[in-house]
């Protein structure tokens, strides 16, 4: 069991170093697709009672769980299912497993045909304190292996000592939409940042947006994340970088005396707490709907900017937190000059000088790709030099709280100079 996990990890290491021969390369290229929104499939929540005095369940927010039976006397069976199809091959799952007597089980996640396993597993036993499973309790089906893609497996096996006592089990850490609500209630307790709501998910969730800064709006910077739910890592290095923005260095207090920030976290709330692998609740990737703003999430963002545009105000950066294989800095052509050209070309160098990564894994849009991405559309329509930032799933954490730190001290420093 070990060693499979040992052969997993060689292969993600293999495949980010293949990644890493050219620092500006060209990114994949992006289709166009339908937004118009479509039906979901939504889970039967609840604590289901397998048998055997074993009890699991998905009844809380961000769990994804959509099958279990105990298919023996030692092994648990799940069945995790996206919310529709055709979707990103990502599979979220999030659930929870307790026992009257303390036994030791088998539980494996499985997935529908043309699948693979993404995420490698995590426990907690708060749902706050969050660990890796050890190796030696984790393996893949042999079959599987043949047919996996990126070096990820169809189906997985871990072994448990459960009990009275609730294990978590997840793909990433749970950050549910009041998660996020807490985190910005804890940052509004500075006088020079506010909140508000500007419009609502297709399930009446708030679309809530941070302003941090008190000056006029002529100039300011946009941060977004959440637009894919799993994405906890993206989310994470966006919670590094904006309260590095609000800290009291005095590169922070400066750019706030001439920046306003606008941070919206949590772009996708349905989908986070609907514990969805990539789409909103009407059924889209809302990363795919920023030319036709066919989904109220995006609509409610469109109406932010465009009144801030009409009151006078530029969006000079901005940039979208997200989750993928490995740490990938997703750019505009670099030739194409926005409203502060040369910004994150300077803020990359900048930033790997300052991590010791001596070749940043950058990869540039293409000309004509379609303009359906947030990055696309706020460089294009708006002008702000823009940045996909993406953090890899295994990524270790307090790297991730570093590289988002390090990441707007440089990013303040460029802006502050122009």
């Amino acid at each position: 069991m070990k060693s499979a996990h040992i052969l997993m990890l060689i292969a993600i290491s293999f495949l980010w170093s293949c990644q890493q021969d050219s620092k500006w390369k060209g990114q994949d290229a992006l289709k166009k697709v339908d937004t118009h929104t479509v039906p979901i499939q939504k889970q039967l929540k609840g604590i289901f009672d397998i048998g055997d005095s074993i009890y699991c369940s998905n009844d809380f927010d961000g769990a994804r769980l959509n099958g279990v039976v105990l298919t023996n006397d030692t092994l648990v069976t799940v069945l995790i299912t996206p919310e529709n199809t055709p979707i990103n091959k990502s599979p979220w799952y999030a659930f929870n497993i307790w026992s009257s007597r303390t036994k030791d089980v088998y539980l494996k996640i499985t997935y529908l045909d043309g699948y693979r396993h993404r995420y490698y597993p995590k426990l907690s036993y708060d749902r706050l304190s969050w660990h890796n499973l050890d190796s030696i309790n984790y393996s893949e089906d042999i079959e599987s292996k043949a047919g996996s893609e990126r070096g990820f497996p169809t189906n997985i096996t871990m072994k448990l000592l459960i009990s009275q006592d609730t294990t978590w089990i997840a793909g990433q850490e749970i950050i549910s939409s009041n998660d996020v609500n807490e985190w910005a209630k804890s940052l509004v307790t500075k006088q020079f940042i506010t909140t508000s709501q500007i419009g609502e998910s297709h399930e009446g969730r708030p679309i809530n947006l941070l302003k941090i800064g008190k000056v006029d709006d002529k100039k300011m910077i946009l941060i977004l994340s959440r637009q894919h739910p799993p994405e906890v890592t993206g989310y994470l290095a966006m919670q590094s970088f904006v309260e590095t923005i609000c800290g009291e260095s005095e590169t922070a207090t400066k750019f706030r005396e001439v920046y306003n920030t606008y941070v919206i976290p949590n772009l996708n709330p349905d989908g986070v707490d609907n514990g969805h692998w990539r789409h909103n609740a009407g059924g889209v990737d809302l990363n795919r709907d920023w030319e036709e703003f066919n989904q109220p999430e995006l609509q409610a963002v469109k109406r932010f900017i465009e009144k801030k545009i009409d009151d006078g105000g530029k969006f000079y950066f901005a940039v979208d937190f997200h989750s993928t294989h490995e740490d990938i800095y997703y750019t505009t052509n670099p030739e194409l000059e926005g409203n502060m050209p040369g910004l994150v070309p300077d803020m990359i160098e900048n930033m790997s000088k300052k991590l010791n990564d001596d070749k940043p894994n950058i990869r540039p849009a293409s000309d004509d790709e379609p303009r359906v991405t947030s990055k696309s559309y706020l460089f294009h329509e708006l002008g702000a030099v823009s940045l996909t930032f993406e953090i890899g799933d295994n990524t270790p954490r307090r790297f991730i709280k570093r590289k988002g730190e390090v990441a707007a001290i440089e990013l303040m420093k460029l802006m502050l100079k122009h």
